[in-house]
């Protein structure tokens, strides 16, 4: 177990997706991740549909007693929703539809998103503008009200597929830039204070406890602060793996190997999420090529390649919203086939 929230039992050989999809088709694409990922399918997030479906739109628009509206700079706190708000909620409704006529008499594992607490701070302006990461209370604030969003999203996902054991990730991309103190100030010229490490991680904890439910946090920029992660009690790290020199010989090997003996599954992202040339375009072409980094980490951190396939789940590097259709569901399907190599021939 992590340090506050439940464990993450994984079914071996388990694959999924980051998040997002190309297209605009609700149905389309539930029928696509849970046909491709039938071990821990996910709610797709479709930004082409417009504002309010990307994760930033759909996470602000379903904050609870906060209100937001979208200006021409982004997502603002108002004093009370407007059209955009509302088109956000219609859209998942519609997502959440979607999935549970896909879903249906499903019984593994399922995962839904959020932008995390931290993203959500440097992607949301305050009423007078500026990011609300600028505001201390204004943070503490949007993230309580983003705790209680959480819990009332997976209790909704749990109602509508009701055999389902629902899993929350929460997209920190920006949590590297809020701790680096490289988050921008509205005018460009100079950066957001840096925020410290235990303050980080109190947020982050707050949602993973209010979310009842096994919590992954996922970190497709350069350097995740793995550690920060699993004090915050995330039972699952997810991560680029294919980002330069991630996963070789680094700093980052004591935090991984940190939060791989606390019992952290890892989230690997191994398969390119943007059509690749040459030697990265056999990530798409030969699954042992694929998991090839995860091994190599498992080696270097002197764990046992037998617990491979329980204890990482094949992804994509990111989201697929900006890939062609036909690489997406490439992509899921070689997530898939990585995940069960590791399985089947985990030392290669």
């Amino acid at each position: 177990m992590s340090a506050d929230g439940p464990a993450l039992a994984l079914p071996p050989g388990a694959a999924s997706g980051v998040g997002s999809l190309p297209g605009t088709d609700p149905r389309e694409a539930a029928r696509l991740v849970v046909g491709e990922l039938p071990d821990l399918p996910h709610l797709p997030e479709l930004p082409e549909r417009g504002p309010g479906s990307d994760l930033l739109g759909r996470t602000a628009t379903h904050l609870v007693d906060l209100h937001v509206d979208l200006q021409p700079a982004g997502w603002r706190l108002v004093q009370r929703p407007g059209r955009d708000a509302a088109r956000g909620r219609a859209a998942l409704r519609e997502d959440l539809d979607a999935l549970e006529e896909a879903a249906q008499g499903y019984d593994g594992l399922l995962k839904v998103q959020l932008a995390g607490p931290w993203t959500l701070a440097a992607g949301v302006e305050l009423p007078r503008g500026g990011a609300v990461l600028g505001d201390p209370g204004a943070a503490r604030d949007l993230a309580a009200s983003l705790a209680e969003a959480a819990a009332a999203h997976v209790a909704e996902v749990a109602r509508r597929v009701p055999g389902a054991r629902v899993v929350l990730q929460l997209d920190e991309p920006s949590l590297p830039a809020v701790l680096a103190g490289r988050v921008r100030t509205a005018s460009g010229f100079s950066a957001l204070r840096a925020v410290e490490e235990p303050d980080a991680e109190q947020a982050l904890r707050g949602v993973v406890a209010a979310a009842g439910v096994p919590v992954v946090v996922h970190c497709c920029a350069g350097a995740p602060p793995v550690g920060v992660l699993r004090r915050a009690g995330a039972a699952g790290v997810g991560l680029n793996a294919l980002a330069a020199g991630l996963l070789r010989e680094s700093a980052l090997d004591e935090q991984l190997g940190e939060a791989l003996e606390a019992g952290v599954v890892l989230w690997a992202g191994v398969v390119p999420a943007v059509p690749a040339q040459g030697s990265a375009a056999a990530a798409l072409s030969d699954p042992g090529t694929t998991v090839e980094p995860v091994r190599r980490l498992w080696r270097r951190l002197g764990l046992d390649p037998a617990s491979l396939g329980g204890r990482v789940v094949a992804t994509p590097t990111c989201g697929l919203a900006g890939a062609p259709a036909p690489h997406a569901r490439a992509a899921l399907a070689a997530a898939r086939a990585a995940g069960r190599v590791l399985v089947d021939d985990p030392e290669g």
